[in-house]
């Protein structure tokens, strides 16, 4: 597989919780402009793809495109068509692909997803949050509930997939509040529902609040209830987890990020955007002491395009992967996912490492057998993959951390 991910980092303006890279801007120099985006990711494109083919990188057809943010429905209709359109030019995109664009409910309308579907999109994901509204206000969104509704039914008639994120643990935001906001979710009838706890991070509007205490700080117990509401409720509307923050109905999974959470290759366009090769790059390193390659873009728009304008690949770093590091990013990634994490690739990735290290073990039935006991993983029949139990979930990066205790990572 490859996918594509493009980074629009354009926003109305700036959410109280968020530190993504997104500016409110209209021009920020150098050609990143609202305007000019689209031209300027194209050209991006070729300047990848000639890098590509420089290091003898040969990807089939793209197989999933997801448009990020920021907010790329800040675009016009025609802009984010036009991107794709380039896409297919530069590597393809195969017949089945699957093609999705973040959307804030209150920037596009029946014309605009209509202009979409029209143009190859298949799926939009939207950025719901909370269906209360003084939550949505804490959050600083300027959506309304009936914004949501409108934009899935102007979604189902052009045949366009819906999805919906929801974000727990708001300032404020009580049992009750979540409950509603998941169950009016659910009755949307969408077959994909994301819920992510809510992160404060300390240079955001929202931290500065926490800390000066007029917000009070997110509780881990109140999260992990409200992660336990929306696990019960979802289950019982037919949508299985699949990952820990996401849901779905069978064969509506998000196929652009069970992707990244299964290491395949993508190519990230746009300020900030990471790309991940898993396969040796032709440089100087010994192909046996690396397993790929992870580059990200410049952050800031202008410097972006000014690399751009320079014809230069706007990275503004990369670094080799070495079979340590996939190790770990197995177990990571693994550990999240309801196909669970496999044994022997895992252990087969040990011995790969054995000969650099010389101490780490391999996992035993008997190391699956005390974390089953403990509640963190579900017994498989087979000991061919670890599941998560929903203690797991809620406490994966323990969970992480005692394989990487048990190996010696």
């Amino acid at each position: 597989m490859f996918e594509v991910y493009i980074h629009v980092p354009f926003c109305m303006r700036r959410c109280g919780y968020c530190d993504f890279n997104t500016y409110t801007a209209l021009d920020l120099g150098a050609g990143a402009s609202r305007g000019n985006y689209a031209n300027m990711v194209i050209r991006e494109m070729q300047l990848i793809r000639d890098w590509q083919r420089k290091h003898g990188i040969e990807e089939p057809p793209v197989s999933t495109v997801f448009f990020g943010g920021g907010t790329p429905t800040i675009l016009s209709a025609d802009d984010l068509v036009a991107m794709l359109d380039a896409i297919r030019k530069t590597w393809g995109i195969d017949p089945d692909a699957e093609i999705t664009t973040e959307a804030n409910p209150d920037t596009v309308n029946e014309y605009y997803l209509g202009k979409l579907a029209d143009g190859g999109f298949t799926r939009i994901s939207f950025g719901m949050q909370s269906a209360v509204p003084h939550v949505l206000r804490t959050l600083d969104r300027t959506h309304t509930p009936a914004n949501v509704e409108s934009g899935v039914q102007a979604a189902n008639k052009f045949g366009l997939r819906s999805s919906v994120d929801l974000i727990y643990g708001a300032p404020g935001e009580s049992l009750d509040d979540w409950r509603t906001s998941v169950r009016t979710a659910i009755d949307l009838g969408v077959n994909h529902i994301s819920a992510y706890a809510l992160t404060v991070e300390p240079t955001t509007k929202m931290g500065r609040q926490i800390a000066a205490g007029t917000l009070p700080k997110p509780d881990d117990d109140d999260e992990a209830t409200k992660y336990e509401i929306a696990d019960d409720l979802f289950t019982a509307a037919g949508l299985q987890w699949y990952e820990v923050s996401n849901w779905a109905r069978p064969g509506y999974e998000s196929r652009h990020n069970l992707g990244y959470w299964r290491n395949v290759d993508w190519a990230g366009l746009g300020p900030g955007a990471h790309s991940h090769y898993g396969h040796a790059i032709d440089d100087d390193t010994p192909s046996d002491a690396q397993h790929g390659l992870r580059s990200w873009d410049i952050a800031h728009p202008r410097l972006w395009g000014m690399a751009i304008n320079e014809h230069r690949v706007p990275w503004e770093g990369n670094e080799t992967i070495t079979p340590g590091e996939n190790l770990e990013e197995l177990i990571m990634l693994g550990l999240r996912l309801r196909e669970g994490l496999d044994v022997d690739g895992l252990n087969h990735a040990i011995d790969r490492c054995q000969t650099a290290s010389g101490h780490l073990r391999s996992i035993t039935p008997s190391d699956l057998s005390a974390m089953a006991d403990d509640g963190l993983i579900e017994m498989p029949m087979i000991m061919d993959r670890v599941v998560p139990t929903r203690r797991g979930r809620l406490l994966n990066d323990a969970l992480i951390e005692r394989f990487f205790d048990l190996i010696g990572v």
